[in-house]
C-alpha cells in the first residue's frame, strides 16, 4: 500500500513537471560591467568580466540586460552604453546571435537564445537541468 501511494506521488509529481507551464518572475537576465573594467584592460590585464557566451530562453529569461557600472563607456553591437546607464535586449526569436563588446577581451559576445521547452520529455529535462544546476 504504500509502495503503491509513493509511486502515484511520484508518477503525478513527474506529470506535473513535464506538463506544468514554467513561469517566469523576470523574463530579464542582468550582467553588469564592474567598475575598473577599462583602466584594467588599458593597464594589459587579460579579465573575464562577462561569460563569452550566453544562453537563454525564449518566454523565460529572454530580456538581455547590461549594466555599465565601469568609468568608460562599452560598446555592445551597435550600442554605446555610457557610464551609470543600461541597455536592454529583447529577443523574440531563438536562434543565434553574434555582437561586437568591447568588455570582452577578444571583443566580441555570442548569444545564444533556445526556444521555450515544449510539454512533455522537453520540459521535464529543463526542470531537471535548473534543479541539477
Amino acid at each position: 500500500m504504500v509502495a503503491a501511494t509513493l509511486s502515484l506521488v511520484l508518477l503525478g509529481g513527474l506529470g506535473w513537471a513535464a506538463l506544468a507551464p514554467i513561469e517566469a518572475v523576470s523574463h530579464e537576465e542582468l550582467f553588469e560591467i564592474p567598475k575598473g573594467t577599462s583602466a584594467r584592460r588599458l593597464a594589459g590585464e587579460e579579465i573575464e568580466i562577462l561569460p563569452q557566451t550566453i544562453r537563454l530562453t525564449l518566454g523565460l529569461n529572454d530580456v538581455l540586460v547590461f549594466r555599465n557600472a565601469d568609468s568608460a563607456p562599452h560598446i555592445f553591437g551597435p550600442t554605446l552604453i555610457m557610464p551609470g546607464q543600461s541597455f536592454r535586449l529583447p529577443f523574440t526569436q531563438a536562434s543565434t546571435y553574434s555582437f561586437q563588446c568591447t568588455a570582452h577581451a577578444n571583443g566580441q559576445l555570442d548569444v545564444i537564445v533556445d526556444p521555450a521547452p515544449a510539454p512533455g520529455w522537453e520540459r521535464l529535462r529543463w526542470r531537471w537541468r535548473k534543479l541539477t544546476s
